[in-house]
């Protein structure tokens, strides 16, 4: 059977994830490869003291997304989509979006950008005696109680930007288990129960009518099935009209998730680094930590298995923002170079700088960092006066820089727990460019990392996988159906730490380190 005609037929599978800076969609035919892809461009803006996309972007960025993929198929295969196997939403974690009843968004989708939480999740991680972060939902419920904000009173219930793109195209309110570990804390398959008696308790004084449990989506684990495309959301999501209502859709899922399954990254001592806006890396444990930090987010694998997620707000913004004037250059020298020329020029150069970048440190933060303790960011450089300031040391410093607080709390997970890490995987646009992110990161983490030739399709492609296993992995596990029947036959390239280069990266983190004074007092 051609592509055509598998698509034709419906024997395919769609997953379409918003992405901080882009919403992209994969659509995979059933040897799980990408057949055909889909974007839109959007950026969050800060608005009221709060990082945030409007709800009209949201539809128009769902629907522009549809249509490219669209586009894109006809164009290949000369065919309109019509029919979909099986779909999936996902979406960046965490976040907040607060209904009334009638559905009906009470405040700005506050994303996990923010950092305005600092009071609510300090005080919930001494009450459950586990670790909240700032960007998860509950500390955003919470800080909203605290400060009296108003439409507290009026919640019905809170979601997840994915949860509430599924909840449009389904009228399911449900979130998958990865997704739901970002809201509030879960045991097994669904939240903790002991911990949600708990947030009802110190609730009781403020007198709302709504509890923990009836606000909170339902938590539901990989390979659920139930949910469908509606004729409504199938017209919200393809204006043209010709996507057929009826697509089974699996449980929504956060970035984090996806981007385990797009790495084969679901058993107990494997794990992953998504690098894009921000970057983050998951490894799935054996064993609960011992103690809690503040720096590790526990979570879950979309079937529900625990989870240490080292998270960095900050990763490729200021990168690409010092690409981007590098750009303008070119264009005034009167040879402009395309965008992936300049990236691919710019980060081969940084393989022949000096290994600790010559002295030259620089600071991505665009935003808070609470791993670094840094409340606001800015975007810093600096430089020791005796070093060697180069184009290629002042390229390595950013790249370093943009994994370099993801070092800091890996460091709490080798160090102090001793956790072990068989496989560790890398995707998202900062592996683009071949072996050059790929080998600092493996200089600086310790430890062998993998691409795989799938990298740049990011959580889409992890998201159609999910989708594919809800059809066709009747009878297997999630790990079993990704090793057995996606990554069997997969292509990838390791890189081992090599010694100059994880000794230098060393150097660099000393120098960064000692310079997060002054990054503090910017603030």
């Amino acid at each position: 059977m051609t592509i055509t005609e598998k698509i034709q037929a419906g024997r395919t599978y769609l997953g379409i994830e918003f992405g901080s800076t882009r919403i992209k969609a994969v659509l995979i035919d059933d040897s799980f490869a990408p057949i055909a892809s889909g974007a839109y461009d959007w950026e969050n803006k800060l608005e009221n003291g709060f990082w945030t996309y409007s709800e009209e972007n949201m539809l128009k960025g769902l629907r522009g997304c549809y249509s490219s993929l669209a586009a894109d198929v006809k164009t290949r295969y000369g065919t309109e989509l019509e029919n979909i196997g099986a779909m999936g939403i996902s979406a960046m974690m965490h976040g907040y979006l607060a209904f009334d009843k009638d559905n009906k968004l009470l405040v700005p989708f506050r994303t996990w950008r923010n950092t305005t939480t600092a009071e609510a999740a300090e005080k919930l991680t001494k009450l459950f005696g586990f670790n909240i972060p700032q960007r998860w939902s509950i500390a955003h419920l919470y800080q909203a109680v605290l400060s009296g904000e108003e439409h507290v009173s009026r919640i019905h219930h809170i979601t997840t930007l994915a949860g509430y793109m599924h909840s449009l195209l389904t009228g399911e309110r449900a979130v998958g288990a990865g997704e739901a570990a970002g809201m509030f804390p879960i045991s097994g398959s669904g939240y903790d129960e002991a911990m949600l008696d708990k947030f009802d308790e110190i609730m009781k004084p403020y007198g709302y009518e709504w509890n923990i449990r009836g606000v909170l989506p339902e938590c539901k684990s990989a390979g659920t099935k139930g949910a469908v495309l509606t004729e409504e959301g199938a017209r919200l999501l393809d204006e043209s009209g010709k996507l057929r209502g009826g697509v089974p859709m699996c449980p929504p899922e956060g970035d984090a998730g996806t981007g385990m399954v797009a790495t084969n990254s679901v058993l107990p001592r494997t794990g992953n680094v998504s690098a894009g806006t921000s970057i983050f890396s998951m490894v799935v444990l054996e064993k609960p930590l011992d103690n809690v930090y503040t720096e590790i987010d526990m979570v879950a694998t979309p079937d529900g298995k625990p989870v240490a997620m080292v998270h960095c707000n900050n990763c490729c913004a200021e990168l690409d923002a010092w690409v981007k004037v590098f750009g303008e250059f070119s264009q005034l020298s009167g040879k402009p170079l395309d965008k992936s020329e300049l990236y691919t020029m710019l980060y081969k150069n940084a393989l022949t700088a000096d290994p600790d970048c010559g002295g030259v440190v620089a600071y991505n933060f665009l935003s808070g960092e609470p791993v670094a303790g840094v409340e606001q960011g800015r975007p810093m450089y600096f430089r020791r006066a005796e070093g060697s300031f180069s184009l290629a040391n002042f390229m390595r410093a950013q790249l370093y820089s943009s994994m370099a607080t993801l070092k800091m709390g890996m460091e709490i997970l080798t160090e102090y727990e001793n956790v072990p890490v068989d496989r560790l995987t890398g995707h998202g646009g900062l592996f683009k460019v071949g072996g050059v992110a790929q080998q600092f990161m493996a200089d600086g983490l310790g430890a062998e990392v993998s691409v795989m030739q799938t990298a740049g399709e990011g959580g889409a492609w992890g998201m159609s996988l999910l989708a594919a296993f809800m059809s066709e992995g009747e009878g297997l596990s999630l790990p079993e159906f990704l090793e057995e029947r996606v990554f069997k036959s997969m292509e990838s390239s390791t890189a081992a730490p090599e010694k100059s280069g994880a000794e230098g990266f060393a150097r660099f983190m000393a120098n960064y380190k000692r310079g997060l004074a002054a990054q503090r007092i910017a603030d």
